[in-house]
């Protein structure tokens, strides 16, 4: 017991400044003091270190790469295009706008990571909420879309969700498969994620808009040089990463970095955005609170929690593929919505590897785990960095969310989405088996 208490007395620590932030304490800062405390501890070894390093260098530093570009599309207008266009497409009903911010965030936070839809498309989205004239109760619905979308939609490809780059690493996953795997959970979890917000909020959500009052979409774009040129290095880095493994293997991050060097070169030629405020305001403390974050759940681990996890799955492993999928996803998203889905993602990961399940088997519990880890974290305001990021933007534009509020909300809409996305999980690997 008292090789547990250790470890864990440490990761509680850590996670409560992480959550609270005392006088502002960066959370990769937060994140490193639980780590070096560990270390000194004898928690975990400098091996342990170089470990974790080698598993979560390539996610993190793609993330930052990823978060770049979208810096430089959001300053040369491409979101707040995209989202004048989607509201005005819909006519001018209220739940056509609310579907089209739904939309929307769900192609922000599978092409762009889900820390792009909370970063930029909350804000933009809030704005055009402002601007087709809601009320405080109708802006609820339009935040809560976003925020939910912003992880529950971070599901369809290896690169929307730095827990997916690292499981993908991890089981050397590829771009391809991983993509073709969760199509048919990541149709399930949009219909069914919009079916319930749409029931959840159908008081809240006005039927009839003016959209008269929103700029053109065209007046949106700041730097065209930029948009086009953005347009071409994302669809190349999607091709990129369709062809690795087949063509050439590079790791995920130097994709994404040559992409993000090309868009700052280009961002040079008409001046009109700032490409050192993108460099500046890119999530670097993510690296230390990936690798801190992940040292300090590691000697925890070590401590017999992956242990404990493993036996578990294993246990689940003798009833089927389709109990192993649903206990595998709802372990690893009660792990993630208590204690933080990148500490659930790599206990879930170690767990699963540990098992030893290989085959359909093995493959339905690894992709299980993502989306417990994606999905799961909804369920509490701690559950992802993205949500907490996601409250704190909202209380800077004035809105704020109680936990209470939140947990009341997150326990009616979660639950149905992750069981619905894993029952999809199950029944998309027996087609194309």
């Amino acid at each position: 017991m008292a090789t547990i208490l250790t470890p864990a007395a440490i990761f509680a620590g850590t996670l409560y400044l992480v959550i609270r932030r005392p006088r502002n304490l960066n959370t990769g800062i937060s994140a490193l003091l639980g780590a070096l405390l560990a270390l000194l501890a004898g928690a975990i070894t400098l091996a342990d270190v170089q470990s974790v390093v080698g598993i979560v260098w390539d996610a993190t530093l793609a993330l930052v790469a990823i978060m770049i570009i979208s810096a430089l599309l959001e300053q040369a207008g491409f979101f707040r295009w995209a989202a004048l266009h989607m509201a005005r497409h819909a006519g001018g009903s209220g739940r056509g706008v609310f579907v089209a911010v739904i939309l929307l965030a769900t192609a922000v936070s599978a092409f762009f990571t889900n820390d792009a839809t909370v970063l930029i498309v909350t804000p933009i989205v809030l704005e055009m909420a402002e601007a087709l004239g809601f009320g405080q109760r109708s802006f609820l619905p339009f935040a809560m879309a976003c925020g939910f979308i912003a992880d529950a939609m971070s599901i369809p490809l290896a690169v929307s969700n730095l827990t997916n780059m690292i499981v993908a690493r991890f089981f050397d996953l590829s771009f391809a498969r991983f993509a073709l795997v969760m199509l048919l959970p990541s149709l399930a979890c949009l219909l069914v994620t919009t079916a319930v917000l749409l029931w959840y909020y159908r008081r809240e959500i006005p039927r009839r808009v003016d959209v008269s009052g929103l700029a053109s979409p065209a007046a949106a774009i700041r730097d065209p040089f930029l948009f086009r040129v953005g347009m071409a290095v994302v669809s190349g880095m999607v091709l990129a990463f369709l062809l690795n493994r087949t063509l050439f293997e590079v790791p995920t991050s130097l994709v994404m970095s040559a992409g993000a060097i090309l868009l700052l070169m280009a961002s040079f030629r008409n001046r009109v955005v700032e490409p050192w405020r993108a460099i500046r305001q890119a999530p670097w403390h993510v690296v230390a609170f990936a690798v801190g974050m992940y040292l300090v759940v590691f000697a925890v681990g070590k401590a017999g929690l992956t242990d404990l996890t493993a036996r578990a799955l294993q246990g689940l492993a003798g009833h089927g593929l389709g109990i192993t999928i649903l206990g595998t996803g709802v372990l690893v998203a009660l792990l993630s919505a208590a204690m933080n889905n990148l500490p659930g993602v790599l206990v879930g990961t170690l767990a699963v590897a540990a098992t030893g399940a290989t085959g359909l088997l093995g493959e339905g519990m690894v992709m299980a785990t993502v989306i417990g880890a994606d999905i799961g974290p909804k369920l509490t305001p701690i559950g992802s960095l993205a949500t907490l990021m996601w409250l704190h933007t909202l209380q800077g534009r004035g809105l704020t969310i109680t936990w209470g509020a939140y947990l009341r909300s997150a326990l009616v809409i979660t639950p149905p989405v992750l069981l619905a996305t894993l029952a999809a999980l199950w029944a998309g690997l027996q087609l194309i088996i």
